[in-house]
């Protein structure tokens, strides 16, 4: 403990002094729980009011980077079974919220759609009119 209160003094003294941020995480919780939601229930409006128009998903496929702007993932999801309808378990969660200044969040969180279980990465931002996810990248693995 001595070594933490150490540390964080030096850095006080290294570091300008910066104003702490003052977001509403609750705003950042319900951004990603609307995405939840519309993961498991198969609701694609839902999830297009989680994210920004002009965000993508980004994975690795055989070693390619993959990218697919969300208007054409929501029309995936449009078509296909939800999670939801085949009584399928839910269990989704965040995993950690990182917040660089009053408009930055960095959200990390496991969710499924089985067989397929995920880790996303969400680049989420507060916009004129609040929080939105800007960018996910995610992986999966197939159990």
């Amino acid at each position: 403990m001595a070594q933490t209160a150490l540390a964080q003094t030096a850095l006080a003294q290294a570091a300008p002094a910066q104003k702490p941020a003052t977001y509403d995480r609750s705003s950042v919780e319900a951004v990603v729980q609307l995405y939840f939601d519309g993961l498991y229930e198969g609701d694609a409006d839902k999830i297009g009011a989680a994210f920004d128009v002009s965000a993508d998903l980004r994975w690795v496929e055989n070693g390619k980077l993959e990218i697919l702007p969300v208007p054409q993932w929501l029309e995936r999801v449009r078509t296909r079974p939800s999670a939801k309808s085949q009584n399928q378990p839910r269990a989704d969660f965040i995993v950690t919220i990182d917040k660089s200044d009053d408009n930055n969040a960095f959200v990390k969180v496991r969710c499924q759609l089985p067989p397929r279980y995920f880790t996303d990465y969400l680049s989420v931002m507060k916009l004129a009119d609040g929080w939105t996810i800007v960018s996910k990248s995610y992986r999966y693995e197939t159990r």
